[in-house]
């Protein structure tokens, strides 16, 4: 019996995008299956890096979800041996995408961006760092 392979930290970071993108507009994997002519078992694979995304369909995953290319690799792993610019974007912390990858991240953040004071918002920030300064004592 042959051990399965893990998948490719790349191929797990676009996935995880895909699948972020997609709760975002509370899509589901069957309707975004439906769009790919895929059953919705083939999407959770490309979400979980499992499978590998190809080009073309991940440009047609990009025209789905409404985003450019681009966006799936945004704050992706760094390849070992690539070369970089200097001008190179940092990477976003993983944390940060894997708590919009939640249901209780994703409906925090809608539900602050709803917020139009932004006074408002700045002191519910304060609020949630207080409470982490207090937890941590």
């Amino acid at each position: 019996m042959m051990a399965k392979k893990a998948p490719n930290p790349t191929d797990k970071h676009v996935g995880a995008r895909v699948r972020m993108r997609r709760m975002m507009l509370s899509m589901s994997q069957e309707k975004l299956g439906d769009a790919l002519g895929l059953t919705f078992q083939q999407v959770q694979k490309y979400e979980k890096g499992a499978n590998r995304i190809g080009a073309s369909r991940l440009q047609q995953i990009a025209h789905i979800l409404q985003v450019p290319v681009s966006f799936f690799f945004e704050g992706a792993p760094n390849v070992p041996g690539q070369q970089t610019d200097g001008f190179a974007e940092a990477p976003s912390p993983a944390y940060v995408s894997d708590f919009l990858a939640t249901s209780d991240g994703l409906a925090l953040t809608k539900a602050f961006m709803r917020i139009k004071d932004a006074k408002l918002r700045r002191r519910i920030v304060d609020l949630v760092e207080q409470i982490v300064a207090d937890s941590e004592r």
